[in-house]
């Protein structure tokens, strides 16, 4: 059984080793399978059909849409979103004849907190994402993306900066930017190549599903 210092949901058909960590309050789907050693945070939510392996370490309030497969060496910060059939990979060359098993062949990777995936991409082991980073439907993601940048493509490449609320901002002048939604303020770099946010407004969890 998954230890867990409080309740948590998993549906019948889900498999959970022992040895596997689910915090309070996340609910687990049809046909997942939490290998021994996998932490889940708290209020986390795994759609239909998603692989957590040993050595992966999802935050608080992660969510992984349907056909997920998080490979030995991935960390999620909390708030992260990954969506339908996101890819993860763990090994740089992989043979079928050569043996790489094992941490020291592993490159990790490593989402921070709010880090969003659109459904379908692709993250090649061993980048990094910023927080609230957002990446697009289908991209393929090959390098670091920093905190705030809008990325998408085959590779993908950065078209712009979002807010914490996943909304394009649209930097004035003067380098400066207002999420519509939360009214947050946001300054761009001398150098246009970091965003600097000025007035978090917290996010309100919603109930998983």
């Amino acid at each position: 059984m998954a230890e867990s210092a409080a309740e948590f949901y998993a549906h019948p058909s889900a498999v959970l080793d022992a040895g596997c960590h689910v915090g309070a309050g996340s609910r687990i789907w049809h046909f997942c399978h939490l290998a021994a050693g996998a932490v889940l945070g708290e209020n986390c939510s795994l759609g239909q059909n998603v692989f957590v392996a040993d050595g992966v370490t999802l935050g608080r309030n992660v969510k992984v849409q349907n056909n997920v497969s998080l490979y030995s060496g991935v960390v999620c910060e909390d708030d992260v979103f990954l969506g339908p059939s996101v890819v993860f990979t763990n090994v740089k060359n992989p043979r079928s004849a050569v043996p790489r098993r094992g941490a020291e062949h592993y490159l990790p990777t490593y989402l921070e907190r709010g880090a969003s995936v659109g459904a379908n991409a692709t993250l090649v082991c061993g980048v990094h994402l910023g927080r609230y980073a957002f990446v697009g439907a289908g991209s393929v993601v090959t390098q670091d993306v920093p905190a705030f940048a809008l990325v998408y493509g085959n590779p993908a490449r950065q078209h712009g900066w979002v807010s914490t609320y996943g909304h394009r901002l649209a930097f004035d002048a003067a380098g400066h930017a207002t999420c519509p939604e939360s009214g947050e303020q946001y300054e761009l770099s001398p150098d246009q190549t970091a965003v600097l946010l000025r007035n978090e407004v917290p996010i309100a969890s919603s109930t998983n599903s």
